[in-house]
């Protein structure tokens, strides 16, 4: 993504305002936007945030070729003054986000957009493009990741994926969430992450006989030697004939490293059971018994319950697509206008009939709460920038809708973070991405923050986010405003 130019990777209507702006309004006049979500995927009870370094890429490429303001013009719907303007256009604003594998909760800011409105207004589409996506399938990977238990859990996705940005950015972000492996080529080459695979049943169907291409295989690869023995019949046929091929290594003196079979149709609890059985019966007690065929957290979940033998786990379709949750459902809303009188930013917010899309209005920060003794997430809160807070006093907290549920946090029982750092100054970028296995590593280190309880796949317990008391009465106002008039 950084030699490709997508600026005009935008829907139609971010550029018709843009022109807009340009000729009925001050195209210089500084506003925020926030990207927000409004629901944890699949009723987790936290996500994952992921794609960053990809916008990152996105606001450094971003221009106009003559090529795209060619095009543009022959859409019949933009002026040339604004189109000469569009040869010249770059971004000069401040882009402030949570980093990449941090544990994050609805409505709080992912990424803060400071910038002149039509620079703010452009890149719209294409964060919410990629954050959306990449913070979708890292929140569903760690779930699969948190169903196996300590198994790896490996990406299979790539041919289910919808198109090949889909499948890179998806095993990208399904890394960064904990899958110990991709069998992505490309997405290990660009990202520096582990490839791992086994083989198709093609591989036995070329042969004479299964023994035969387990045997060439093994011969090829004898410190990966995983067999897939479900070809013909798993118990009779596959499995015995895995032993007779790790006997023959035994017997020549070969190291059985890292070796195994894999299972990929039918009753994995039973055959898994069965499989271990045989295998340690001949002395191969530590043989990975790896599975696949259609798995998600659910079916996981569900065969360690039933005491199955897999621990290994090959997940393609529904993590690649998020089968069952397929669209992560971030915004980006405008939060305040510079007054350029005052130098003070006006807060803006949107109403509407249903009270998860009001917004939070202002220029805002977040900082995340945890328990001194347990290091722990109490809970997050959003409020304004310029507020200041010491872990030395006490902290009252209180939720933004029912407001009589309060806790107060006695001095010196908290520590607290703040969760956005600075990514672009000035349209400079002053923010270093880490490798994705380094971000893999931060990722484990968030989950740890969480409750157990935070962690179920079914009915998780909500990790709150508060508005700080003076944020409150910013919205109350806003809304009580715009009530009377």
């Amino acid at each position: 993504m950084s030699n490709r130019n997508l600026t005009l990777l935008t829907d139609l209507y971010e550029l018709t305002m843009m022109q807009g702006y340009f000729h009925a309004k001050d195209a210089n006049e500084t506003v925020i936007f926030d990207a927000f979500f409004r629901a944890n995927p699949d009723g987790n009870g936290y996500s994952i945030a992921a794609g960053l370094d990809q916008v990152i890429d996105y606001i450094n490429n971003l221009h106009f070729d003559k090529e795209d303001i060619d095009y543009l013009r022959t859409t019949g719907l933009f002026k040339e003054d604004f189109l000469e303007y569009l040869k010249t256009f770059c971004f000069t604003g401040d882009i402030y986000a949570i980093p990449e594998g941090t544990v994050i909760f609805p409505r709080e800011p992912l990424i803060k957009v400071i910038a002149p409105i039509m620079q703010a207004q452009l890149v719209e589409t294409a964060i919410l493009n990629i954050i959306n996506h990449q913070s979708l399938i890292a929140t569903k990977a760690s779930r699969i990741v948190h169903a196996a238990r300590n198994d790896g859990v490996m990406e299979f996705g790539l041919r289910r994926a919808q198109g090949p940005d889909a499948g890179i950015y998806g095993a990208r972000a399904a890394m960064i969430a904990g899958c110990i492996g991709t069998s992505n080529v490309l997405c290990g080459q660009m990202f520096d992450v582990p490839v791992k695979g086994t083989h198709a049943h093609s591989w036995i169907m070329s042969f004479p006989d299964e023994l035969t291409a387990f045997r060439t295989y093994a011969k090829l690869y004898p410190t990966a030697c995983i067999l897939l023995v479900d070809t013909y019949d798993t118990l009779k046929s596959g499995v015995p004939h895995a032993i007779q091929v790790f006997k023959e290594m035994r017997e020549a003196g070969i190291p059985l490293t890292f070796y195994g079979i894999r299972l990929d149709s039918g009753d994995l609890a039973y055959l898994s059971k069965e499989a271990k059985k045989m295998l340690d019966a001949e002395g191969f007690t530590d043989a990975v018994i790896s599975a696949s065929n259609d798995l998600d957290e659910h079916l996981i979940s569900s065969l360690k319950d039933q005491g199955a033998t897999i621990n290994s786990w090959g997940v393609g379709t529904n993590l690649i697509t998020s089968k069952d949750w397929p669209s992560f459902g971030g915004v980006y809303k405008l939060a305040a206008i510079l007054d350029r009188k005052t130098g003070k930013f006006i807060p803006k917010i949107k109403l509407s009939e249903n009270e998860e899309k009001i917004t939070n209005p202002g220029n805002k920060t977040i900082y995340r709460i945890y328990s001194r003794e347990s290091h722990k997430i109490i809970a997050d809160l959003i409020c304004l920038v310029d507020e200041k807070y010491e872990e030395t006093n006490s902290l009252l907290l209180f939720d933004p809708v029912a407001t009589w549920k309060k806790t107060l946090l006695a001095p010196g029982t908290y520590t607290m973070r703040e969760l956005l750092v600075p990514v672009f100054q000035d349209g400079k970028c002053v923010y270093h991405s880490p490798k994705v296995m380094d971000i893999r590593e931060y990722c484990q280190k968030e989950k740890d923050t969480l409750w157990e309880e935070a962690k179920r796949l079914v009915n998780p317990h909500e990790v709150h986010v508060d508005l700080s008391n003076e944020l409150w009465h910013m919205k109350q106002q806003l809304l009580d405003a715009y009530h009377f008039e």
